[in-house]
């Protein structure tokens, strides 16, 4: 039996695994003991990660959709149509006419050859993918407060910090390896604080846990930093050396007292003075969260208020400290860094300024777009409108990945021309014209880079499944099929084309990721690598607090949807169950969707634990079983998103952000009512 090194498929952490193969196929899967981050620690996602590889009802040929059904075909007869297909409507309708989306389930170098193929071959930086549905607001929040809109510090640095603060992240469910980090830290005396409106698993060992409402956390980290500075708590050194804008913002908290906090957000006074002091007087403390601060319409606001928080009281560029997103997928920061956004090339240069727009015009020898493209929100209304006519979807699922996926139907149902690119026949492959097969992580090479700012190898461990193929070698077919050369003759070879165009990957070369990679910014080969941001000065110069104020949801419960439903994902399955679903063994643990309802609420409705029941929204309803559990207080319902045949994303508000254009996943009004 072979084992190959390579990094595991699902969230963000990206542990170290290997692949156990025997004569051809992948049968199990074993830690690697020497990774840094997972240390011989597999959650059960990676445990079973192999169990979709050899499924019966992966992709391994073409598909073309004749008369409604779809038909095997040859891949010139695919790879043609494809590209006659966006060359027509590119002519007729012009560039913008087009949409891409990429994805965070594909390596660093196919994420490139997405973007540059949407740049350099159709035209448009209508390319996008679904950090867009996640993390869009800390990239804008914190290049903004910082000037990078990264993880500032490494995982490892956990175990370091005198007080941990987790907001907005079910830290057990969605990174278990960094949840046992976490806890590892507080064995050791790390006091934790939690805020979050739902009891989760880190509640139990948490010193306070802050149950604020669902959607006020500006006013409650607004409410945190005002006892601060009236306690003198905060670091004036700091903020005199490092920071700019500090007034402004300290002028913007009068009106946050604790008590005008406790009407707001639910949390007592008290409670939230005692965090505060927590925080603030610990030498050492690290602010780590997910998407329940990001998934708002205030999102921006939000990921832009912990950075004030962490200015406030130094508690940045140390170890042991931070503004720490953890990422969703495994490969979310990877494709974000390589340009699979509307407003940036590689290493976050802007598509809107002129010096790298003529950079990128020389290396690719091609003009290209100088308007910022549309985000995947975006993309659907234009569709839905008439304006973009065709997309090109790769290993994306918005069918139940995207808010109001009754909008998104008919979006996709409007356009004349849908390619999918995947490794199963999705939702969303199913409405595709063709659909073209690409192979699992365990048949390419590449990289991907985790939550940490670490860039580590995918390594190839058998043979592509039937006729599928790489990512990447099938957008180069579609490129060189429209006129356009894009030919490399591996996945190394990318990487060496994007070190030479992003600082920040310079000395990012295979021969250097042998163990277990490198954290960027990596600007040279001789460079070791960055274990954590703005040591002694931020990216930017002067870290920049900004003033924020609390804004309401843009949806609130009424006497019709009397109800707040919040989402999110559950330990067992990963984003929309493309591949967990596929797992035997993950499929036994949660076989099926549900809602969480307080037992008051249940009592009062005649809802019964176990029964169905029917929740609906102003975009339509669905019927799912019913949790009764005092996890979500009373007129709060949580849903995982995981499910495609209880959507939940058939309720959630498209509502976005104004600034990251994030969807407002986290709030909706909703009814509930039984259903048996």
């Amino acid at each position: 039996m072979d084992k190959v090194l390579t990094t595991c498929v699902y969230c963000g952490v990206g542990c170290g695994l290997y692949l156990c193969v025997d004569h051809g196929r992948v049968v199990g899967i074993a830690p690697s003991r020497a990774h840094p981050v997972s240390q011989g620690r597999l959650c059960l996602k990676g445990w079973n990660a192999h169990q979709f590889i050899h499924h019966p009802q992966r992709l391994t040929n073409p598909l073309i959709k004749r008369n409604r059904v779809f038909a095997e075909a040859t891949w010139d007869e695919a790879l043609d149509l494809v590209a006659r297909r966006l060359t027509e409507i590119k002519q007729k309708h012009g560039s913008d006419s087009l949409g891409v989306l990429s994805s965070a389930k594909c390596t660093t170098e196919e994420n490139y050859v997405m973007m540059k193929f949407a740049r350099a071959v159709l035209g448009t930086n209508n390319i996008d993918h679904c950090a867009r549905l996640c993390h869009a607001s800390t990239v804008v929040g914190l290049v903004r407060a910082f000037g990078s809109g990264a993880m500032t510090n490494s995982i490892t640095d956990i175990k370091d910090a005198d007080v941990i603060l987790v907001i907005g992240s079910n830290t057990t469910e969605q990174h278990p390896i960094i949840a046992a980090d976490i806890l590892r830290a507080v064995d050791n005396g790390s006091k934790l604080v939690i805020i979050d409106p739902r009891m989760i698993h880190l509640s139990k060992f948490a010193d306070i846990h802050l149950r604020l409402k669902p959607g006020t956390d500006v006013a409650l980290i607004n409410g945190l930093m005002s006892v601060i500075i009236e306690e003198k708590l905060h670091n004036p050194g700091f903020i005199e050396e490092r920071t700019e804008g500090f007034d402004e913002m300290r002028a913007n908290l009068q009106k946050y007292t604790p008590d005008y906090v406790e009407e707001t957000t639910g949390v007592p006074a008290d409670d939230l003075r005692t965090a505060a002091r927590l925080y603030a007087k610990a030498e050492r403390a690290t602010i780590i969260y997910c998407m329940g601060i990001t998934q708002h319409t205030t999102g921006t606001d939000n990921v832009m208020d912990l950075a004030n928080l962490a200015m406030l009281c130094g508690h940045v560029g140390k170890e042991g400290t931070g503004v720490n997103p953890l990422r969703g997928h495994q490969n979310v920061q990877g494709a974000c860094d390589v340009g699979a956004l509307p407003d940036f090339y590689t290493g976050y240069q802007r598509v809107a300024h002129e010096a790298s727009r003529q950079k990128f015009e020389q290396a690719w020898q091609t003009k290209l777009p100088d308007n910022i493209g549309l985000t995947v929100i975006e993309m659907m209304n234009a569709a839905a409108e008439g304006k973009i006519k065709g997309m090109y979807i790769m290993g994306e699922n918005p069918m139940i990945s995207d808010p109001d996926i009754t909008h998104v139907r008919r979006a996709l149902d409007s356009l004349d021309f849908l390619v999918v690119q995947d490794i199963f026949l999705s939702d969303t492959a199913e409405l595709a014209d063709v659909v073209l097969p690409a192979c699992s992580f365990a048949e390419r090479d590449g990289t991907v880079t985790n939550t940490e700012r670490r860039v580590q190898r995918v390594r190839k461990a058998i043979d592509p499944i039937g006729a599928s193929r790489p990512d990447w070698d099938i957008v180069c077919g579609v490129a060189r099929k429209m006129g356009y050369n894009m030919s490399y003759d591996s996945a190394e070879a990318i990487m060496e084309e994007i070190a030479n165009l992003t600082p920040i990957y310079g000395g990012i070369h295979y021969d250097r990721l042998d163990d277990f990679g490198l954290q960027w910014p990596c600007p040279s080969r001789d460079h070791p690598g960055t274990k954590y941001l703005h040591k002694d000065t931020f990216t930017q110069g002067k870290g920049k607090f900004h003033p924020v104020d609390y804004l309401p949801p843009a949806e609130m419960p009424d006497e019709q949807y009397p109800f707040i439903l919040t989402t999110g994902r559950i330990y067992y399955h990963f984003h929309t169950r493309t591949m967990t679903g596929r797992s035997e063994s993950l499929n036994r643990e949660a076989p099926e969707g549900y809602i969480e309802i307080n037992p008051a609420d249940a009592k009062e409705l005649n809802i019964r634990h176990g029964g169905k029941v029917k929740v609906s929204s102003r975009r339509g309803q669905v019927i799912t079983k019913a949790l009764v559990t005092d996890k979500v207080p009373a007129k709060t319902l949580f849903m995982p998103f995981n499910f495609g045949e209880a959507a939940a994303n058939i309720l959630t508000n498209p509502a976005l952000d104004p600034v990251a254009k994030i969807p407002e996943y986290k709030v909706c009004a909703v009814s509930l009512e039984g259903s048996d």
